[in-house]
């Protein structure tokens, strides 16, 4: 049987390595097609050049960038609209295009509260991707954004709440709000500490975060025990697109 191929789509560079990178890793690592769609920054940005080595390490292609402005991050790219003020029609049809090109059998993103942070571009990736899934495979929907797929499963990343009470005051900053969803809602939990250093190498070369202090930079401020710990579960909610299963398409516990 031939390994599904996977496309993961997040918001923002270093949302794939944080949220999905031991997935990602272990997927490209046992050979499977593997490649990221990041919503914002555009090309030729010193983030975009980090999202690039961040994918190398994680084996996951080079960058597929829509190019939007980050909702709160304006530089990311000048002239661009802001992602979450784009036309939803615009922007699904974009993903469209992606996945009729890679043609998936699995399908990664942010779930609907936009994971722990609930950041507006965040939610609206999901809303996007979630569309743009079940437009793939219609033939009269963006006609020219290729020729129809259907990717077998949606998977939505995401932290059911047992594992923020845990986790969340090491990844969520102090006063701020988090969304975590019922341990019963999640699908697949995945531990990925076989691929922990990939996934660490990844979420540190983007070290504009790094140096400014967001999350990537809290994580390279804590002792490697407390990061592996931090970050070696993943844990998704899976969707199934009403489509034939063209491949197996679980993500492995």
């Amino acid at each position: 049987m031939r390994l599904p191929s996977l496309l993961a789509v997040f918001a923002h560079p270093d949302d794939e390595s944080l949220s999905a990178g031991g997935v990602l890793a272990r997927h490209a690592s046992a050979g499977g097609r593997t490649a990221v769609v990041t919503a914002t920054w555009a090309k030729g940005t010193r983030r975009a050049a980090e999202l690039a080595e961040a994918l190398r390490i994680l084996g996951a292609g080079t960058p597929r960038m829509l190019g939007y402005a980050d909702a709160r991050a304006p530089q990311s790219a000048p002239g661009s609209v802001r992602f979450c003020d784009a036309p939803l029609d615009e922007s699904v049809r974009e993903l469209v295009g992606h996945i009729r090109e890679f043609r998936p059998d699995i399908v990664v993103t942010h779930d609907a509260y936009g994971g722990l942070t609930g950041h507006p571009d965040h939610v609206h990736t999901h809303r996007a991707t979630t569309l743009a899934v079940q437009a793939a495979g219609w033939d009269r929907l963006y006609p020219d954004a290729g020729a129809p797929w259907r990717p077998g499963a949606l998977y939505l990343a995401t932290h059911p709440h047992s594992a923020a009470r845990a986790l969340g005051g090491s990844l969520v900053r102090e006063g701020r709000e988090m969304y975590s969803v019922p341990d019963a809602w999640v699908t697949a939990t995945v531990d990925v500490r076989p691929w922990i250093e990939q996934k660490v190498g990844a979420v540190l070369a983007h070290r504009t975060e790094v140096q400014r202090g967001a999350l990537p930079g809290r994580i390279a401020a804590l002792p490697r025990a407390t990061r592996e710990r931090l970050l070696s579960t993943e844990w998704y909610i899976r969707h199934d697109p009403a489509s034939p299963v063209t491949a197996q398409t679980e993500l492995t516990t």
